[in-house]
């Protein structure tokens, strides 16, 4: 009989009279690697908070390793002792990994530390996973993809019965993800267990033994991994997610299949990659979509600090930040105030006028509503801060838009809005050139796919070479190698 780690049963969780949890159930057992598909955002920060503290419930019982740990009738306020790893890293900066492993680990008491010992310690770990990484590093020095090695490395020493990793395959590069992968798969068998929350069908349905479909803070279905290996989409039930998105991908692509193509070249992307030592060089068409996904993340940055300095300079070009919602929301402004904030480049203050903002309102209100002009930027839904982001760029007018990792951290519902988004802008001529680490949803919408390598080299991908890309893009059906499904052709 295998053993139990997690179970949370008929789990009922509410907050300032809010329910998150409701008539929530799960099990994970030793060794396994659970996937958890979230279709909206709702319940999981409450997941996450009763998975380490043992907060009051409404109603329902959870038990942590053969132990009742929390229940209605009884909360005691303890922490378990989970490992949780998520896009916000909890190391810190200025210690050594050896450091961030041991002695910052709940358990550690000792009063001298011994650096040398405890870098010892750690080379066998590291050497396991085939980490080239020396203890004495300071975690301000590693990558992304490091730095999640040395949470997942510190949890592992500090004997974590289970650990959740959120979101982590919109931070790291698809080599990255698919090593990270095999390093869970080799903690498994050790018998580690790991909830792994991704947004992403594809990606869990490749590695983990079972998925959890949470929607509207319930479990709501869990596929096993016999059925999981079935790979028509249509039994695992994805509700009017899966359909309205399959639809929204076959009408884009009949209708780009309609249109004319054009190879006018708008720009031509150049820059210096300082970490490579070479040049970057690539067109951008006008009117196309394309996708660049960049295998290193320094490279990355490279390109979004040039992004930064560059568009400042061009009023034709605009930049949609990461996480939009975060970076590119003034608060303590109402919904117009924020809209006309794209103005101040071209007007200066002449958008405070009220003929502009009538103007506004007007060419706006049939696509966002009356009533929302007037509301506080706290009041929005997350759907309505994203159209908020992507109208105010329409309303600059430009000609081309650059993407930084749009679909990150979004559920599969804000997936299909943001997908929506883009195509908005498509509609209107706007050249988008999306910039990813990982493809996400990008190859659905794509024209053209480029990819930079970790050596700075360019490799370009035609839409009819789409199937063979590697293996976690979502909806990768459209681009079978064999006959298209929307043309006809082969």
């Amino acid at each position: 009989m295998r053993k139990e780690i997690l179970r949370m049963e008929r789990v009922t969780y509410k907050e300032a009279d809010m329910t998150r949890l409701e008539d929530f159930n799960l099990q994970i057992y030793e060794g396994e690697i659970m996937g958890m598909l979230p279709f909206n955002g709702q319940g999981m920060t409450a997941l996450l908070k009763l998975l380490q503290v043992n907060l009051p419930l409404y109603d329902g019982y959870i038990y942590y390793n053969g132990e009742q740990v929390n229940s209605w009738k009884e909360s005691s306020g303890t922490h378990n002792r989970i490992g949780v790893i998520q896009a916000q890293s909890s190391l810190v900066e200025s210690m050594t990994i050896a450091d961030n492993v041991f002695v910052l680990r709940q358990g550690f008491r000792q009063e001298v530390i011994h650096e040398e010992l405890l870098n010892r310690q750690l080379q066998p770990f590291l050497k396991e996973i085939g980490m080239e990484m020396t203890a004495e590093t300071k975690v301000e020095r590693l990558t992304v993809f490091q730095r999640v090695i040395v949470e997942l490395l510190r949890s592992v020493v500090a004997g974590n019965h289970l650990i959740v990793l959120e979101e982590i395959g919109a931070l790291i590069s698809d080599r990255e993800l698919e090593y990270l992968h095999q390093i869970l798969h080799h903690y498994a068998e050790k018998g580690f267990s790991f909830l792994y929350i991704s947004p992403h069908f594809e990606e869990e349905n490749n590695f983990c033994d079972r998925i959890a479909f949470l929607t509207n803070g319930r479990i709501w279905k869990v596929i096993p991994k016999e059925m999981m290996k079935n790979q028509t989409w249509e039994v695992y039930d994805y509700n009017h997610y899966n359909m309205e998105y399959n639809q929204m991908v076959r009408f884009h692509l009949e209708k780009r299949e309609r249109e004319e193509k054009t190879q006018e070249i708008y720009t031509t992307w150049r820059s210096f990659s300082e970490t490579m030592g070479k040049k970057l060089e690539f067109p951008i068409y006008r009117g196309e979509y394309l996708a660049v996904q960049i295998h290193e993340n320094t490279i990355l940055q490279e390109i979004i600090e040039k992004l930064q300095t560059d568009t400042v300079k061009d009023e034709k070009a605009a930049v949609i930040q990461e996480s939009p919602t975060v970076s590119m929301i003034f608060h303590g402004l109402s919904y117009m105030d924020n809209l006309c904030m794209s103005l101040s480049r071209r007007m200066g203050n002449i958008w405070k006028t009220s003929s502009i903002r009538g103007s506004i309102r007007r060419e706006y209100e049939s696509l966002l509503g009356e009533e929302v002009f007037d509301m506080k930027v706290e009041d929005l839904s997350e759907k309505q801060k994203y159209q908020l982001i992507y109208s105010r760029v329409m309303l600059q007018n430009p000609q081309i838009v650059y993407c930084i990792k749009p679909f990150k951290g979004a559920d599969l519902d804000h997936r299909i809005h943001i997908w929506k988004l883009l195509e908005m802008l498509l509609d209107r001529g706007i050249t988008v050139v999306d910039i990813s680490l990982n493809l996400s949803d990008s190859l659905s919408l794509a024209d053209r796919l480029l990819m930079i390598e970790h050596d700075g080299t360019v490799r370009e991908i035609p839409k009819e070479d789409f199937a063979f890309v590697p293996r976690n893009v979502p909806w990768r059906t459209f681009y079978r190698g064999s006959k298209n499904e929307v043309t006809g052709r082969y």
